[in-house]
Order: C-alpha cells, then sequence, then structure tokens
C-alpha cells in the first residue's frame, strides 16, 4: 500500500466519510475502536478545580487545568526523530476524548484530558515537540494517520494482527477489558458461558464486540442462548441504560469500569478480559508503518519509565496495575514475540 510522503500535513480539513470508497471504511472500522464513544467528565468544585474523589484513594481532576507532569528534553532522542515529523516543532496526535480516564473532555466540554494525553505529552517533551491533540473519531484515526494527518495515536488503542500491516506500535500499557453491572447483581463474567442469555451493551465496530461475537458464536455450538448486543450512542446512554436494568452488563476499557465503580454507588466490575482475547495484546502509542518514528517514541516512553514520570502519570489516574516495565516497538515482523510478552503481563485484580 503507498503512502503519502509530501512534506505538509495541513490544512487538517477531514474529507467526509461518505466520499470515501465502501471498502476503505469497512477496513477503517476493523483498524479502530477499543473503547466506548462519547464520555464526559462530572466533578465537583474543589478550591476552584473540578475533582472527583474516589473510593480507591485517587483524586480525579477532571478541570481544563491540567497541570501535567512534564519532562526534560533528551536532545538525543529529539535529535533521532524522523524530519518530516520534526520540521514543524510540534507532535501531532490523535486522541477520541471518548472514555474515562484515559482521554476525554475536561468540565468544560471541550478540553482533552486523561492519562493518555498525559503520556504523549510526557513523549513529546522528551523528543523536544509541542504537543498537537487533535480529536477524532474512532473512524478517522487510521485514515487519517496514513494520510499524514496525525504523527501518533494516543488512545487506548490495541496492537492486533490487522493494524500492525498498516501501522508500527510503541508500547505503554496492558490492555484490558471490563464486564460491569450494577451492585446488586452476582455475575461473575470469566468467558461465555457467563454471558448466556444477558443483555450485553457494547459499542459497534469494537474490540469488545468482537469478544462478544466470538463468545455468542461459542455460545450457540454448545446450544446454548447466546447473550444479546444492545448499542448505544453514547457513554451516557449506554450506562443509563445498564444502571437502571434495561440491560444486564456494559463491556468497556477495564480503567473505565474501574473508575466508574469507584467513583459512583451503583455500579461494580464483574469480570476482566484481556483485549486481545483469545491472544494477549497491549496498548500502544501508533505511528504510521515504517516510517521509523515508532522506535522513536519507545526511547520516549522508556526514558519516562526509567525516571519515574511514566509511573506518577499512572498513578494519578489510578492506572498502576496496568504499567509495563518496559516499552517495545511492535511491528508486523515482531508481533508474533510481543504477544508472548503481552501474555506474561499480570492481569491485576477487578476492584
Amino acid at each position: 500500500m503507498a503512502f503519502p510522503t509530501g512534506p505538509s500535513r495541513r490544512p487538517r480539513r477531514t474529507r467526509p466519510l461518505a466520499a470515501l470508497p465502501a471498502v476503505v471504511l469497512l477496513a477503517a472500522a476493523g483498524l479502530s475502536a477499543c473503547a466506548d464513544p462519547g464520555a464526559t467528565a462530572a466533578g465537583t468544585s474543589t478550591g476552584g478545580a473540578q475533582t472527583t474523589a474516589a473510593r480507591n484513594g485517587v483524586v480525579y481532576n477532571t478541570s481544563p487545568d491540567q497541570q501535567r507532569l512534564r519532562a526534560e528534553k533528551d536532545a538525543a532522542l529529539a535529535a533521532k526523530v524522523p524530519e518530516l515529523i520534526g520540521k514543524d516543532g510540534k507532535l501531532t496526535i490523535a486522541t477520541t476524548a471518548g472514555s474515562i480516564p484515559l482521554s476525554f473532555h475536561a468540565t468544560d466540554d471541550k478540553t482533552p484530558i486523561g492519562s493518555e494525553l498525559d503520556i504523549a505529552q510526557l513523549v513529546a517533551d522528551k523528543l523536544g515537540l509541542e504537543l498537537d491533540v487533535q480529536v477524532t473519531s474512532w473512524e478517522n484515526w487510521p485514515l487519517k494517520t496514513q494520510s499524514g494527518d496525525f504523527e501518533a495515536v494516543f488512545s487506548n488503542v490495541g496492537v492486533n494482527k490487522d493494524r500492525v500491516k498498516l501501522f508500527d506500535f510503541a508500547s505503554y500499557r496492558a490492555a484490558f477489558m471490563g464486564f460491569e453491572a450494577k451492585k446488586s447483581a452476582s455475575y461473575d463474567i470469566k468467558g461465555a458461558d457467563d454471558i448466556s442469555g444477558l443483555k450485553v451493551s457494547v459499542g459497534s465496530g469494537t474490540n469488545q464486540e468482537k469478544i462478544l461475537l466470538a463468545w455468542n458464536k461459542e455460545l450457540e455450538s454448545k446450544g446454548k442462548a447466546p447473550a444479546t448486543l444492545q448499542y448505544y450512542s453514547s457513554d451516557a446512554d449506554t450506562i443509563l441504560a445498564l444502571s437502571s436494568g434495561r440491560t444486564d452488563l456494559n463491556i468497556a476499557p477495564y480503567p473505565s469500569t474501574v473508575y466508574r465503580e469507584n467513583t459512583r454507588d451503583d455500579l461494580k466490575v464483574v469480570g476482566k478480559v484481556n483485549a486481545g482475547w483469545p491472544s494477549e495484546t497491549l496498548v500502544a502509542a501508533t505511528t504510521l508503518r515504517g516510517n521509523g518514528f515508532a522506535p522513536v517514541i519507545t526511547e520516549a516512553l522508556n526514558s519516562a519509565i526509567d525516571d519515574g514520570s511514566y509511573a506518577k502519570v499512572l498513578e494519578r489516574w489510578g492506572l498502576s496495575e496496568e504499567a509495563l516495565p518496559e516499552s517495545k516497538t511492535i511491528t508486523e515482523e515482531s508481533f508474533a514475540a510481543a504477544q508472548a510478552t503481552a501474555s506474561a503481563v499480570p492481569s491485576g485484580k477487578a476492584s
């Protein structure tokens, strides 16, 4: 597949999806989506800043004023940034702002914040670049990364066999999905048998939908009732359906389910599954295949791991149990070995 190599990536005008061939849209849908769309933040005022105090001890800052952790420029790393990417002095990243606490809108409903942006900030700082955050949809990030509009994607993207054909990756977090239910529920979700006959909400075209469809196929092969999959247009509608009893379960990125369990009184986590089921996967910064940028991001991430700033970011957002000891570059050629590495990452507890 040929990729644009021209020097200019601006202006960023998005071509209407309707103008793209159907086959391209289908391919994009398969490459995107690990999370729920449409999440927004809600907090309480404390000393002029909006915060949410959670039962897990984390105080989430959901205001536009993030006071992010910053890192010092590493001149040696900055010199390795590909010329086409570094010439404007910016690291232009895509994020979907669709999943608390990973990437979502602050209480002003317009500023993207979250752990994904904090990690991207550390990388930009290490490379001596200004962080330029562009909010996009799940459907758009693959196409716009290929076109050069985005130089990297930081948005809970899990590595899989389809994506490595088009993109290179720099891993930075374990990748799990969580099942959540009303606090009064007695579910313990570990596999297909546990969702038989239940109503489960899921995002269309996501990795979690892929898991549920496979589990339903397994149930049908056993002569058991499949789960009924239900789709909603926003995170708010999804959670309202769950809390009101119109659905039995919701499957979403594990950090989001833990956030809700610790900031609400009516929901709890009732199961956890690797996002790459039946294989293992990792969350990674996503770059255009073969452009040489992923290894540089990997080095920047490892520098942040070594100086402790990476751990502080994850602790800030209650994600310490998904920390990786080391970032690795994952390409189509190294994908099998990367899966073996992911299998060695502890799964943690659903708490």
